[in-house]
């Protein structure tokens, strides 16, 4: 395995109680310790690296910066964080959901939620935080904190007329349909990468340039790359999706994982892009991560220097919680 070793993420009581620290999608790096975000909430997280662990937690709730779709308290199913130029950036996962199935549900209601498929709309957003010092804040100076969101202005909305990706729109993105899982800004450019759809073996990045609306401070709108709201890249990752994405001196790192609601494998590969739309036939691969049984499903990639990531995981398995309220991310070593 090529975890070097563990290193401890410690979060409050309010944090552990919504199960943030079990339900981790994104963690991004900045010079004072860790962001990071769970997709059970409409919360960004910030810990602070003291004594050897990520600790200090300090939580940003995104309704105090711009206005949430659904309102404050419902889940924005937060699955990438980016941080450039003195910008955090934050995706919802722009998914239906299907309802899940447990085991002390009886047939009938097994049945009903199977064929239950919701759209809920704080998932459908991309969110811009102007950063001051560590802080985010709502404004600062001519910088603001802007939303895309909206019936026919989400990036998902947007997609309506796409040849490859208009059919997945209405399907729930567990089901191989839309699921965004990964932001990553590397060399000036932002890239999406999609969990699903993943077409004949194919995953699909997207590459978008987002704006402030001139007459909606509070708003991002899409601004045009090859005539239409974003550019499309297609990679061939060996029949998975993206699990998420990170900028790296020498390419974009992808973890390539699953698109359905399976363990395993998980990939890192890495893609150095070039001008133009995008058919990677042969993207490096690096190293295959570790993953667990039904649980340990890695979710988030950090870069913590130009030969160490950090990954984090939703699912933890047991042996990753701490006595302290904790939960152990892995430090692996490139190869």
């Amino acid at each position: 395995m090529p975890v070097e070793r563990q290193v401890e993420l410690r979060f409050h009581r309010t944090s552990r109680e919504a199960g943030t620290h079990t339900n981790l999608s994104a963690v991004r790096p900045d010079g004072l310790g860790l962001w990071v975000a769970g997709d059970e909430t409409a919360t960004i997280e910030h810990l602070a690296l003291r004594d050897g662990r990520y600790d200090d937690q300090r939580t940003f709730a995104l309704a105090d910066f711009v206005d949430l779709p659904a309102g404050p308290t419902e889940e924005a199913d937060i699955e990438g964080l980016a941080r450039d130029d003195g910008w955090l950036w934050a995706i919802g996962s722009h998914s239906l959901k299907r309802k899940r199935v447990r085991r002390d549900h009886s047939p009938e209601k097994a049945r009903r939620r199977l064929g239950t498929v919701v759209r809920e709309e704080n998932r459908y957003i991309l969110v811009r935080l102007p950063l001051a010092g560590a802080p985010p804040v709502r404004r600062d100076g001519h910088r603001t904190a802007a939303i895309l969101s909206g019936p026919g202005r989400s990036l998902a909305d947007r997609m309506a007329g796409d040849p490859h990706l208009t059919p997945f729109l209405a399907v729930p993105g567990k089901d191989n349909g839309l699921d965004i899982e990964g932001i990553a800004i590397f060399d000036g450019r932002m890239f999406v990468g999609l969990r699903g759809p993943v077409l004949r073996g194919w995953a699909v990045l997207l590459e978008i340039r987002p704006e402030t609306d001139p007459g909606h401070p509070g708003r991002l709108r899409l601004a045009p790359i090859d005539g239409g709201p974003y550019r499309t890249h297609f990679l061939d990752l060996g029949g998975l999706g993206v699990r998420d994405l990170c900028p790296h001196p020498d390419g974009l790192l992808i973890m390539a994982g699953p698109t359905m609601s399976l363990d395993g494998p998980v990939r890192l590969l890495r893609w150095r892009p070039r001008n133009g739309p995008a058919v990677e036939h042969d993207p490096e691969f690096l190293m295959d991560l570790p993953h667990g049984d039904g649980c340990d499903h890695a979710e988030g990639l950090a870069l913590l220097d130009d030969q160490r990531l950090l990954v984090v995981y939703d699912s933890p398995s047991p042996a990753r919680l701490t006595p302290w309220g904790g939960v152990l991310a892995d430090v692996v070593k490139m190869t």
